[in-house]
């Protein structure tokens, strides 16, 4: 299928001049290419791109000057099966590639350390693929989906104390349970179509059977309807803008469709 994807950023610079990251261009992968696109960011000084995360899809580097407006429009063809997680076995840490162990580790957003003891007892006897549709299941179903509910320095086990949150909560608390339950796990910054409201949107991605299995959450959208941006152990490292000064949001649209 295509999506069809709009963003539009102003932002006035509330002090001097700052340089700003943006992470909010569509990633070209095997299983989702750009059919066409386009980023335009007003303003003097060129922008300078440089790889995301683990090499999938682009960071730019703009300089800011009173104002921020970025423009992006692209048409993205995800060709990604479905994915039913439970039907994936378990590979032991021992075996995994050196690349995955960050994924295993706490973060600043994801203590898994800290709930190994709630997998271990409340899901006794599963593992791999069973143990991760188990957990992303018992995640949509013990929160509740409130805008207002965290801020941008909620945890995990915020979120799991709170039982409330958005997308990038959601995210991060299903990363934090698979990582204590010895499965790999990385957040993605995303589009996709159906999301409410529209929004950048954040999902999870889990190692099983040797590769990555997108899976959200929240169930707002489907893996084979979601276009990846760009993926990290947590919303540090894939916030669709980090400003280095201050900004005050002038407006913001994302708007996602399938075409």
């Amino acid at each position: 299928m295509r999506v069809r994807i709009a963003v539009d950023l102003d932002y006035a610079i509330t002090g001097p001049p700052c340089d700003v990251l943006l992470q909010i261009e569509a990633a070209a992968m095997a299983d989702q290419h750009i059919v066409a696109e386009a980023l335009t960011v007003w303003g003097d000084t060129p922008i300078t791109a440089v790889r995301g995360e683990d090499g999938i899809g682009q960071r730019c580097w703009v300089r800011a000057d009173g104002w921020l407006k970025a423009e992006y429009r692209a048409t993205v063809a995800v060709a990604r099966a479905p994915v039913d997680l439970a039907t994936y076995g378990a590979t032991p840490v021992r075996a995994l590639d050196g690349a995955l162990v960050p994924y295993l580790l706490p973060s600043r957003y994801c203590q898994s350390d800290r709930l190994e003891g709630f997998v271990r007892r409340r899901f006794t006897g599963l593992e791999g693929g069973a143990l991760a549709a188990t957990l992303a299941e018992w995640v949509a179903d013990n929160l509740d989906y409130r805008g207002n509910a965290s801020t941008g320095e909620t945890t995990a086990l915020d979120t799991f104390a709170s039982r409330s949150g958005v997308c990038r909560d959601y995210a991060h608390l299903l990363v934090a349970l698979a990582r204590a339950g010895e499965i790999p796990a990385r957040c993605v910054a995303a589009y996709a179509p159906g999301v409410d409201p529209p929004d950048f949107h954040a999902v999870a991605e889990l190692w099983l059977d040797g590769a990555w299995r997108l899976v959200d959450p929240t169930r707002m959208a489907r893996a084979d309807t979601i276009a990846r941006v760009c993926v990290g152990r947590d919303a540090t490292d894939i916030a669709f803008m980090t400003i280095f000064g201050s900004a005050q949001l002038v407006r913001q649209t994302v708007r996602v469709v399938e075409d």
